[in-house]
C-alpha cells in the first residue's frame, strides 16, 4: 500500500494584518479606515473575538490576540459613555497588542476609537457586512489559512465532479492516464505535487502549487501547459479529494479486491478517503475503469451499491434452489 509521511504536515503560524487585507478585503468587503497604522501586526489565533467584557473593564480572559469585532453592542455600549469614560474603556483595551480592529453594519467609528487606535498603530477595518455574515466570512477564511497541509505526489483529476488522486511509484503512468482523461473531456487539478488541506473534519481539498499550476511532465515529451493545449475547460484550481487510487504494476501475491463488497479506505490527516488499489497489465484501459470507478463512487453516493445488490440477488437465488439460471425465460421466437 502507498505510503505518506505525515510528519510533513505544515500549517501556517501567522499571517500579517497586510496579508488579511490584501486577500480578503473584497470577500469581506473591508475598507481600511486608520491612516497611522501597522499592517505587518501579526495575526496567530485563526478566531474572531467581540470585546463587550474588555470593554466593560473586565480583561482577565480578554483574547487581545485574536482580531477584534466590534458590533452594533460594543458601539451602542461606546456610546452610552461618557466622553472621559469612553476614553479609559478604550485605553483599557489598546494597552494590549490587538492585531487589528474591524467594525460591522457600516456604523460609524467614534472619533475616540480613531484615535486611539492610530495611536496605538491598531489597523482599523469598517465593512458594510452585519456581524454574522462578516464572522462567517472572514472566520471561514482565518481557518483555510490556519489549516493543516499535506504535499503528497501524485496525479489529482476530476472526474464526472469526482476527485480522484492517482498514486503510486515514480514512472508508473500516473500523468499518462490523467492526461487521457483529460483529452476524453475531463479536468486536470494538479500534476506531480499536490497540497491537501484539511477543511473541518472530514474534507480534504487539492491543488496544485503555484509554480507547476496546470504544467504536466510527459516522460519522453517534456513539460505542457493543459490550460493552454486544451483550453480552459480542462483545468479546475481546487477539489475535494473523494478518491484514492493506487496503480500499481500487477503482482500474482497481491491481494486486489474481486467484488467490491469490502470498501477500503485510506486516512489521510486523520480523513478516510475510499481507496482502489488497480494493477496495471498491457491491455488494461486504465482511462475508461477509472472512469467506472467514479461513476461507482456516485451510484453508491446516491444510494446503489452492485456488490451489495449482486449479493442480495445471489443470496435469494441460493434460497430458491432454482436451477433454471437463464436470464431470459422464454425467447419468443427471437432468435437474433
Amino acid at each position: 500500500m502507498i505510503r505518506i509521511n505525515e510528519n510533513n504536515i505544515f500549517r501556517k503560524d501567522c499571517i500579517t494584518i497586510n496579508f488579511l487585507y490584501e486577500n480578503a478585503a473584497k470577500i469581506c468587503k473591508l475598507c481600511l479606515v486608520t491612516k497611522n497604522h501597522d499592517l505587518e501586526r501579526k495575526i496567530i489565533d485563526q478566531n474572531l473575538h467581540r470585546p463587550g467584557l474588555a470593554l466593560a473593564g473586565f480583561v482577565d480572559l480578554f483574547s487581545y490576540k485574536r482580531v477584534q469585532v466590534f458590533g452594533n453592542t460594543e458601539l451602542k455600549y461606546l456610546e452610552k459613555l461618557s466622553t472621559e469614560d469612553r476614553k479609559k474603556s478604550l485605553e483599557n483595551i489598546f494597552r494590549f497588542e490587538i492585531p487589528c480592529i474591524i467594525v460591522t453594519n457600516g456604523n460609524k467609528i467614534n472619533d475616540e476609537l480613531l484615535s486611539a487606535a492610530e495611536d496605538a498603530s491598531v489597523p482599523i477595518f469598517q465593512t458594510e457586512f452585519s456581524t454574522t455574515k462578516l464572522v462567517y466570512l472572514l472566520s471561514d477564511f482565518l481557518d483555510d489559512q490556519f489549516a493543516p497541509r499535506l504535499s503528497v505526489h501524485g496525479s489529482f483529476v476530476d472526474v464526472y465532479g469526482i476527485g480522484i488522486l492517482f498514486m503510486g511509484s515514480s514512472g508508473i503512468g500516473k500523468s499518462e492516464v490523467t492526461l487521457d482523461l483529460i483529452e476524453r473531456g475531463h479536468r486536470l487539478v494538479a500534476d506531480d505535487v499536490i497540497i491537501l488541506t484539511k477543511k473541518g473534519e472530514g474534507i480534504l481539498m487539492g491543488s496544485g502549487v503555484e509554480l507547476s499550476k496546470h504544467f504536466m511532465e510527459i516522460r519522453g515529451l517534456g513539460l505542457i501547459n493543459v490550460a493552454k493545449m486544451f483550453g480552459i475547460r480542462a483545468i479546475r484550481y481546487q477539489k475535494r479529494l473523494e478518491i484514492i487510487v493506487e496503480l500499481e504494476i500487477w503482482k500474482e501475491d497481491s491481494d486486489y479486491t474481486r467484488t467490491g463488497l469490502e470498501n477500503k479506505t485510506f486516512s489521510i490527516m486523520d480523513v478516510e478517503i475510499p481507496y482502489v488499489k488497480l494493477p496495471i497489465i498491457p491491455g488494461k484501459n486504465i482511462t475508461v475503469i477509472s472512469e467506472v470507478i467514479a461513476l461507482n463512487y456516485l451510484l453508491k453516493h446516491y444510494g446503489y451499491d452492485s456488490a451489495k445488490v449482486f449479493q442480495e440477488r445471489l443470496n435469494s437465488k441460493l434460497n430458491n434452489q432454482n436451477i433454471d439460471d437463464r436470464a431470459v425465460n422464454y425467447f419468443e421466437h427471437d432468435f437474433e
